[in-house]
């Protein structure tokens, strides 16, 4: 049981955003190869996820984290999203050169990025880390899953629950790193409100915890729910590594609370 190590924690705040990230490597794994990104001050936020099975993922993910926390201020919408996307091609191949260096295995990471600029957000996403919209009370999720059993999902070829214990539910089909020749994300934008909450999150969290819980861990507590969903994953006894990342729209001071 590795549950007695502590949750990696930051919650900062800038301007409308008030923001918490947690991280831990689960109550079974020796070592956590998940990296976040959490600065509200560019409006710019990250979970990366090593991919499994391959040669040191932390390496993959600490690469493209360390290269998205570096991305300049003061650049406006449209410059803020060519940054980014051009700071994850470079990554890609800097992670294939540095793949091609150890022997010619596999660097690669999933990454699930929200971005905000002028009333607007930006999510891209490769991979099957995940983000999530709440509001209104209701829990949507932005992002769709680029894995083996999402496809088999899509066609129809499984349920729900059989997706759940499915063997190969570990497979993903989009990462960063990988020996395609290019990045292929996938892009969502839509207005922000205020009153938003924002979930990204690694597969040990989605996984291991239910909507409805997220729902309840999202809202319940003091103004750090990021570390409230590590720490029900843990009790869940999660199985991989889980890392999540909230982010709050509106004053610090209006942060909600849930009503008996």
């Amino acid at each position: 049981m590795k549950t007695a190590e502590p949750i990696q924690r930051s919650v900062l705040s800038a301007g409308r955003f008030h923001s918490s990230a947690a991280s831990h490597p689960g109550a079974v794994r020796d070592y956590n190869e998940d990296r976040f990104v959490n600065r509200p001050d560019l409006g710019l936020w990250a979970v990366a996820d090593g991919a499994g099975g391959h040669q040191a993922g932390d390496v993959a993910a600490t690469i493209v984290t360390d290269t998205l926390r570096a991305v300049p201020a003061g650049l406006g919408s449209a410059e803020l999203l060519a940054e980014i996307r051009l700071r994850i091609a470079r990554a890609h191949k800097r992670l294939q050169e540095e793949a091609i260096r150890r022997g010619g295995d596999i660097l690669a990471t999933t990454l699930v990025v929200l971005l905000v600029r002028g009333g607007h957000y930006a999510c891209l996403w490769a991979g099957d880390s995940r983000a999530y919209l709440l509001r209104g009370g209701m829990l949507t999720q932005i992002s769709h899953d680029h894995s083996f059993v999402q496809e088999l999902l899509d066609a129809g070829a499984i349920t729900p629950a059989e997706a759940a214990i499915h063997p190969r539910a570990n497979v993903i089909t989009r990462a960063i790193g990988t020996r395609d020749e290019v990045v292929n994300l996938d892009k969502a934008t839509e207005r922000l409100r205020e009153g938003d909450f924002f979930l990204l999150c690694s597969d040990g969290v989605s996984k291991t915890l239910a909507e409805d819980e997220l729902t309840r861990l999202l809202v319940d507590g003091d103004d750090a729910p990021a570390a409230r969903i590590i720490a029900a994953a843990l009790d869940a006894q999660a199985d991989d590594n889980s890392t999540a990342v909230v982010i709050y729209v509106g004053p610090a001071a209006s942060y909600p609370q849930v009503s008996d």
